[in-house]
């Protein structure tokens, strides 16, 4: 864990080193200066020597000065080095989530993501800004003042001593009690951030619903776990604080009553005992900082475990060492393929499923919910590795193409379309980075969207807001569709994706798909039969099985599970949305 989060120092590294350098040098001037006033009260207070006084406290302020631009150089540096790892380890992260497959994803909620790239990395940044500075000074302050101590006078320095063990004790016993309470904070974090995602993502069915009492109550419970939590570590922390006032007056008692009878006795000056007191304050307040790295690690601890596990996931897929980087054509075979989303899962989704799909045909994919029809598809352009048989496109297994080539000849429009902020031109070129305004328009006719774009008042350069709130269901599945098309991919899947557009729309794309796109293998999973119908082959999808392979006449005379859903929606007089099928 701790090798992973600093191998993400990288260009960092320097300010890393400069800033416990400045640290020393700032603990160096603090450790002289007690010496020197030792020397003012000994040598020329009470003699009355005031060049040396003059001479002295002239040579006290250059290491006052000195040590504090020491420390702002430490400040600045520890600054840039702990933002900079904030930096590199969200950059890591995101990096690493971009070459997730659909199996890695599975492992994390979106939630637990995002509270990894920003609360964790901020505990992180916190932390190791912290030991930069604290986890150099604190510790060499306190051991060069403890030899000064001894140095001046050893039975003295020896209260230091027992201090300086009995609440080392105390604040690691401390620590220990607080750190269980850390490490359950943070998932805590995920469920308050999974609350707020879903409110204000689905904040229109919440409305709609009147469940805004509801979201409201997940929240503040949320919230108040985490509260809770806190509550429990910051009470035993706040041991910390008395344990130390303790110390520090019972040491600056001792040494006031030892030392007062030790000047009277001229086994010890003045001038050494106001030494001995700065010292104690020294080694005293060290303690005090390494109290609150303590806590600071101690938090830091669970969210570096949290960052180190998105940083060490591999993902489940990766190239083979000589990938292949061109698809022959759209032509695909399942060969007793089987399916399962995790390892050791018992039953499979997808069971020996065998197909031959040839290049340009059009295969409609029907089935009841939970029929694994989106999860036949996924495994076309290698989103999940089959877990037995094999899958083959252009007659070519697809473990053995470059991932990236394979999925850019396979374009492919979701159950959940997605939008992104931006115009509508900069959304269809996610299809094809370098499409002209013309191609674009060109597709969107295809995709029958360009209908509704022309009525818009800025047209192409309308703005779509995140996630395509400011258009429709059925208009933004024909945008998704258009912007599938500029991949001009050699196979196409369409993953219930006309659902929201009527039945004479959803026929005209289906016409456009057959004469303008007529070498593109297409895969269109639909609900209504009038969407698959008119296709080459249809796919029957039963409990993860192949229940029937066919043309439509060919299932409605040996498919009853065909037979019976067309009935069932045809024997009104048709879909819903067709002319009649309401009367």
């Amino acid at each position: 864990m701790v090798k992973t989060i600093l191998s993400q120092v990288k260009e960092f590294k320097k300010d890393s080193l400069l800033t416990p350098a400045c640290m020393v040098l700032e603990v160096v001037m603090e450790m002289v200066i007690p010496l020197l006033m030792a020397a003012i009260i000994d040598n020329g207070v009470e003699k009355g020597d005031m060049p040396y006084i003059y001479k002295t406290g002239a040579i006290m302020v250059g290491l006052a000065v000195f040590g504090l631009a020491a420390g702002m150089l430490g400040a600045k540096y520890a600054a840039r080095a702990s933002t900079g790892l904030a930096k590199n380890l969200r950059m890591a992260m995101f990096d690493n989530i971009q070459g997730f497959s659909f199996a890695n994803i599975d492992k994390f909620s979106t939630a637990g993501l995002v509270t990894r790239l920003t609360t964790d990395v901020t505990n992180i940044q916190n932390a190791y800004q912290m030991i930069l500075r604290m986890c150099v000074r604190a510790p060499f302050s306190m051991v060069i003042a403890m030899i000064m101590a001894f140095w001046i006078n050893a039975k003295l320095a020896s209260i230091y001593l027992v201090a300086v063990v009995l609440l080392g004790a105390s604040l690691f016993f401390i620590m220990g009690k607080a750190t269980r309470y850390f490490k359950q904070i943070f998932p805590k974090y995920d469920d308050m951030n999974a609350s707020v995602q879903e409110n204000v993502s689905a904040i229109r069915v919440v409305k709609a619903y009147v469940r805004e009492g509801y979201e409201n109550g997940r929240f503040t419970k949320a919230s108040g776990n985490i509260y809770k939590m806190f509550s429990k570590a910051e009470n035993i922390l706040t041991w910390n604080a008395p344990l130390m006032q303790v110390t520090v007056y019972g040491c600056i008692l001792a040494i006031s009553w030892l030392g007062a009878k030790m000047i009277v006795t001229d086994a010890l000056t003045t001038g050494q005992l106001m030494s001995l007191m700065a010292y104690c304050m020294n080694i005293l307040m060290s303690l005090m900082m390494l109290s609150m790295i303590f806590v600071m690690v101690t938090m830091s601890t669970a969210s570096a475990e949290r960052i180190a596990e998105v940083i060490q996931e591999e993902s489940t897929l990766s190239n083979p060492s000589d990938p292949i980087r061109e698809v022959p054509d759209g032509s695909i075979v399942f060969d007793h393929v089987d399916f399962a989303y995790r390892e050791n899962s018992g039953e499979p989704v997808l069971k020996d499923i065998s197909l031959h799909i040839h290049a340009g045909e059009t295969i409609g994919i029907i089935g009841g919910t939970g029929s694994a029809k989106s999860s036949l598809v996924s495994l076309v352009s290698r989103l999940y590795d089959v877990t037995g048989g094999s899958v083959s496109v252009g007659g070519i297994n697809v473990k053995e193409y470059d991932m990236e080539q394979l999925r850019n000849q396979v374009a492919v429009v979701l159950q959940k379309n997605v939008l992104f902020s931006g115009t509508i031109l900069e959304n269809l070129r996610w299809g094809d980075k370098n499409a002209t305004k013309e191609e674009c328009v060109r597709a969107c006719q295809m995709a029958c969207a360009d209908e509704f774009i022309q009525q818009l008042p800025d047209k192409y350069d309308t703005y779509i807001e995140q996630g395509g709130s400011n258009v429709s269901g059925g208009q933004k599945q024909r945008l998704c569709i258009a912007r599938a098309l500029l991949k001009k991919p050699k196979i196409l899947i369409l993953d219930d994706s006309t659902s929201a557009v009527d039945t004479a729309t959803d026929s005209k794309i289906r016409k456009a798909f057959a004469t303008e796109i007529p070498n593109t293998t297409k895969l269109i999973i639909a609900q209504r039969i009038s969407s698959v119908q008119d296709a080459d082959r249809i796919i029957v999808m039963d409990k993860g099985r192949v229940a029937a392979f066919g043309t439509h006449g060919e299932l409605l005379e040996t498919s009853e599970i065909y037979r019976d859903v067309y009935e069932s929606q045809t024997g009104g007089g048709g879909d819903f949305d067709e002319e009649g099928g309401g009367r």
